[in-house]
Protein backbone atom coordinates (compact mmCIF):
# COMPACT_ATOMS: atom_id res chain seq x y z
CA UNK A 1 0.00 0.00 0.00
CA UNK A 2 1.51 3.39 -1.00
CA UNK A 3 2.14 6.22 1.90
CA UNK A 4 -0.55 8.93 1.86
CA UNK A 5 0.33 12.13 4.05
CA UNK A 6 -1.79 14.69 4.89
CA UNK A 7 -1.57 18.09 3.56
CA UNK A 8 -0.22 20.70 6.01
CA UNK A 9 -2.81 23.33 4.35
CA UNK A 10 -6.21 21.84 3.33
CA UNK A 11 -5.77 18.53 5.29
CA UNK A 12 -6.44 16.58 2.60
CA UNK A 13 -4.31 13.01 2.23
CA UNK A 14 -2.42 12.63 -0.66
CA UNK A 15 0.45 10.50 -2.20
CA UNK A 16 4.00 12.12 -2.07
CA UNK A 17 5.99 11.93 -4.93
CA UNK A 18 9.01 13.43 -3.19
CA UNK A 19 10.78 12.37 0.19
CA UNK A 20 10.02 16.01 1.02
CA UNK A 21 6.72 16.76 -0.14
CA UNK A 22 4.12 18.48 2.60
CA UNK A 23 1.52 19.59 0.36
CA UNK A 24 -1.01 18.03 -1.90
CA UNK A 25 -0.32 20.47 -4.71
CA UNK A 26 1.23 23.63 -6.34
CA UNK A 27 -1.37 25.68 -5.07
CA UNK A 28 -1.60 24.82 -1.61
CA UNK A 29 2.34 25.00 -1.31
CA UNK A 30 1.89 29.00 -3.18
CA UNK A 31 -1.05 29.69 -0.61
CA UNK A 32 0.45 27.90 2.78
CA UNK A 33 3.72 30.03 1.59
CA UNK A 34 1.50 33.36 1.37
CA UNK A 35 -0.07 32.65 4.82
CA UNK A 36 2.49 31.56 6.71
CA UNK A 37 5.65 33.07 5.65
CA UNK A 38 7.22 36.68 6.45
CA UNK A 39 9.40 37.33 3.39
CA UNK A 40 11.59 40.26 5.09
CA UNK A 41 12.25 38.27 7.95
CA UNK A 42 12.71 34.48 6.45
CA UNK A 43 16.39 34.98 5.97
CA UNK A 44 16.09 34.85 9.96
CA UNK A 45 14.37 31.37 10.11
CA UNK A 46 16.21 29.16 12.33
CA UNK A 47 17.42 25.76 11.55
CA UNK A 48 17.67 23.00 14.05
CA UNK A 49 18.20 23.98 17.07
CA UNK A 50 16.82 26.96 18.61
CA UNK A 51 19.35 27.32 20.87
CA UNK A 52 21.14 28.45 17.42
CA UNK A 53 22.48 32.05 17.54
CA UNK A 54 22.18 34.32 15.21
CA UNK A 55 25.08 37.02 14.52
CA UNK A 56 25.97 39.85 11.77
CA UNK A 57 28.04 39.52 9.38
CA UNK A 58 28.73 42.45 7.38
CA UNK A 59 25.62 44.20 8.94
CA UNK A 60 23.79 41.54 7.71
CA UNK A 61 21.66 38.95 9.83
CA UNK A 62 22.56 35.77 9.20
CA UNK A 63 20.50 32.04 9.98
CA UNK A 64 21.73 29.13 10.78
CA UNK A 65 20.78 28.41 7.40
CA UNK A 66 23.80 30.57 6.54
CA UNK A 67 26.23 29.11 8.63
CA UNK A 68 25.12 25.82 7.11
CA UNK A 69 25.66 26.87 3.80
CA UNK A 70 29.02 28.39 4.78
CA UNK A 71 30.08 25.26 6.63
CA UNK A 72 29.13 23.64 3.16
CA UNK A 73 31.27 25.89 1.10
CA UNK A 74 34.14 25.39 3.75
CA UNK A 75 33.59 21.45 4.04
CA UNK A 76 33.72 21.17 0.00
CA UNK A 77 36.40 23.49 -0.03
CA UNK A 78 38.70 21.57 1.85
CA UNK A 79 38.53 18.27 -0.94
CA UNK A 80 40.83 20.20 -2.57
CA UNK A 81 43.38 21.08 -0.04
CA UNK A 82 43.51 18.26 2.57
CA UNK A 83 46.36 16.15 1.54
CA UNK A 84 45.62 12.40 0.16
CA UNK A 85 48.26 10.31 1.82
CA UNK A 86 46.26 11.22 5.36
CA UNK A 87 43.30 8.98 4.34
CA UNK A 88 41.79 9.61 7.92
CA UNK A 89 41.69 12.96 7.25
CA UNK A 90 40.38 12.99 3.83
CA UNK A 91 37.58 9.73 4.59
CA UNK A 92 35.99 12.54 7.30
CA UNK A 93 36.32 15.54 4.83
CA UNK A 94 34.29 13.61 2.13
CA UNK A 95 31.48 11.94 5.02
CA UNK A 96 31.61 16.00 6.51
CA UNK A 97 30.95 17.06 3.33
CA UNK A 98 27.93 14.68 2.47
CA UNK A 99 26.72 15.80 5.83
CA UNK A 100 26.37 19.43 5.27
CA UNK A 101 25.20 19.35 1.43
CA UNK A 102 22.30 16.55 2.24
CA UNK A 103 21.83 19.29 5.58
CA UNK A 104 21.60 22.65 3.30
CA UNK A 105 19.39 20.81 0.17
CA UNK A 106 16.91 19.59 2.63
CA UNK A 107 16.39 23.12 4.10
CA UNK A 108 15.90 24.69 0.90
CA UNK A 109 13.65 22.59 -0.15
CA UNK A 110 11.72 23.26 3.02
CA UNK A 111 12.08 27.03 3.37
CA UNK A 112 12.57 28.10 0.09
CA UNK A 113 10.69 25.76 -2.41
CA UNK A 114 10.01 28.63 -4.65
CA UNK A 115 13.52 29.38 -5.13
CA UNK A 116 14.21 26.22 -5.21
CA UNK A 117 11.93 24.51 -7.53
CA UNK A 118 12.63 27.64 -10.41
CA UNK A 119 16.44 26.87 -9.96
CA UNK A 120 15.67 23.13 -11.07
CA UNK A 121 13.05 24.59 -13.81
CA UNK A 122 15.42 26.46 -15.54
CA UNK A 123 17.35 23.64 -15.75
CA UNK A 124 17.76 21.58 -19.31
CA UNK A 125 15.54 17.99 -18.66
CA UNK A 126 18.83 16.02 -18.71
CA UNK A 127 20.78 18.18 -16.13
CA UNK A 128 17.75 18.74 -13.88
CA UNK A 129 17.90 14.79 -13.46
CA UNK A 130 21.41 14.42 -13.15
CA UNK A 131 20.98 16.72 -10.14
CA UNK A 132 18.17 15.38 -8.31
CA UNK A 133 19.77 11.71 -8.92
CA UNK A 134 22.97 13.10 -7.45
CA UNK A 135 21.48 14.82 -4.45
CA UNK A 136 19.54 11.67 -3.82
CA UNK A 137 22.90 9.30 -3.81
CA UNK A 138 24.10 11.50 -1.58
CA UNK A 139 21.01 11.06 0.81
CA UNK A 140 22.26 7.22 0.62
CA UNK A 141 25.70 7.74 1.83
CA UNK A 142 24.00 10.17 4.65
CA UNK A 143 21.92 7.28 5.73
CA UNK A 144 24.52 4.28 6.04
CA UNK A 145 27.98 5.92 5.90
CA UNK A 146 28.91 5.10 9.81
CA UNK A 147 26.51 3.65 10.44
CA UNK A 148 25.61 0.82 8.38
CA UNK A 149 29.36 0.61 5.94
CA UNK A 150 32.30 2.06 6.64
CA UNK A 151 33.82 5.15 4.86
CA UNK A 152 36.07 2.89 2.74
CA UNK A 153 33.57 0.95 1.50
CA UNK A 154 31.98 3.98 -0.18
CA UNK A 155 35.02 5.93 -1.84
CA UNK A 156 38.31 4.27 -3.33
CA UNK A 157 41.69 6.11 -3.44
CA UNK A 158 42.67 6.60 -6.60
CA UNK A 159 46.96 6.01 -7.37
CA UNK A 160 48.51 9.30 -8.74
CA UNK A 161 50.50 7.53 -11.48
CA UNK A 162 52.70 10.24 -12.44
CA UNK A 163 53.72 11.37 -8.80
CA UNK A 164 53.35 8.50 -6.88
CA UNK A 165 50.99 7.67 -3.99
CA UNK A 166 47.05 8.84 -3.34
CA UNK A 167 45.50 10.98 -6.40
CA UNK A 168 43.91 14.11 -5.00
CA UNK A 169 40.60 13.68 -3.41
CA UNK A 170 38.56 15.24 -5.76
CA UNK A 171 39.42 12.33 -8.38
CA UNK A 172 38.91 9.19 -5.72
CA UNK A 173 35.97 7.55 -6.80
CA UNK A 174 32.97 6.36 -5.05
CA UNK A 175 32.73 2.30 -5.19
CA UNK A 176 29.81 0.08 -6.49
CA UNK A 177 27.49 -0.88 -3.83
CA UNK A 178 25.44 -4.29 -3.15
CA UNK A 179 21.95 -3.66 -2.38
CA UNK A 180 21.38 -2.86 0.75
CA UNK A 181 19.51 -4.94 3.70
CA UNK A 182 16.23 -2.83 4.30
CA UNK A 183 13.95 -5.59 5.90
CA UNK A 184 14.43 -3.63 8.80
CA UNK A 185 12.61 -0.11 7.28
CA UNK A 186 8.72 -0.06 6.78
CA UNK A 187 7.53 -0.42 3.17
CA UNK A 188 7.69 2.84 2.22
CA UNK A 189 10.72 3.57 3.87
CA UNK A 190 12.29 0.93 1.90
CA UNK A 191 11.37 1.98 -1.17
CA UNK A 192 12.95 5.32 -0.27
CA UNK A 193 16.18 4.05 0.32
CA UNK A 194 15.91 1.62 -2.42
CA UNK A 195 15.09 4.71 -4.86
CA UNK A 196 18.23 6.41 -2.91
CA UNK A 197 20.67 3.22 -3.44
CA UNK A 198 19.82 3.41 -7.43
CA UNK A 199 20.27 6.62 -7.85
CA UNK A 200 23.76 6.54 -5.94
CA UNK A 201 24.50 3.23 -8.33
CA UNK A 202 23.37 4.93 -11.15
CA UNK A 203 25.48 8.83 -11.15
CA UNK A 204 27.74 8.53 -7.81
CA UNK A 205 29.20 4.65 -8.21
CA UNK A 206 32.43 4.55 -10.48
CA UNK A 207 32.27 8.35 -10.91
CA UNK A 208 34.97 11.00 -8.83
CA UNK A 209 34.15 12.62 -5.60
CA UNK A 210 34.67 16.03 -7.05
CA UNK A 211 32.36 15.52 -9.63
CA UNK A 212 29.58 14.92 -7.11
CA UNK A 213 30.04 17.94 -4.87
CA UNK A 214 30.96 20.42 -7.60
CA UNK A 215 27.51 19.80 -9.35
CA UNK A 216 25.44 19.67 -6.21
CA UNK A 217 26.97 22.45 -3.83
CA UNK A 218 27.50 24.90 -6.71
CA UNK A 219 23.62 24.56 -7.44
CA UNK A 220 22.65 24.62 -3.97
CA UNK A 221 24.70 28.29 -3.70
CA UNK A 222 22.72 29.11 -6.52
CA UNK A 223 19.78 28.73 -4.83
CA UNK A 224 20.98 30.32 -1.20
CA UNK A 225 21.96 33.39 -3.24
CA UNK A 226 18.67 33.61 -4.89
CA UNK A 227 16.93 33.53 -1.89
CA UNK A 228 19.11 35.88 0.06
CA UNK A 229 18.96 38.25 -2.53
CA UNK A 230 14.70 38.38 -2.33
CA UNK A 231 15.05 38.76 0.95
CA UNK A 232 17.59 41.56 0.60
CA UNK A 233 15.39 43.15 -1.73
CA UNK A 234 11.97 42.69 0.42
CA UNK A 235 13.74 44.32 3.56
CA UNK A 236 15.14 46.99 1.58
Amino acid sequence: MAETRRCERCGSEFEPKREHARFCSARCRVAWNRENWNRVNRDQQKWGSENWETRRRQGTQTSALGWAITAMQDTTGRLGRTKAGNRAEAFAVIGEAVWWVTIVDATLVRYYPDEYDEALARMPAAQRRTLETMLAGLRFVRNRMGYYADHADFIQPCPDEEAGGDAPITEWNWRSLPVPALETLPPRGQEWELSRYEAYQDLLADHTVGETFGQTSGFLDLVASTAKAEADAAAG
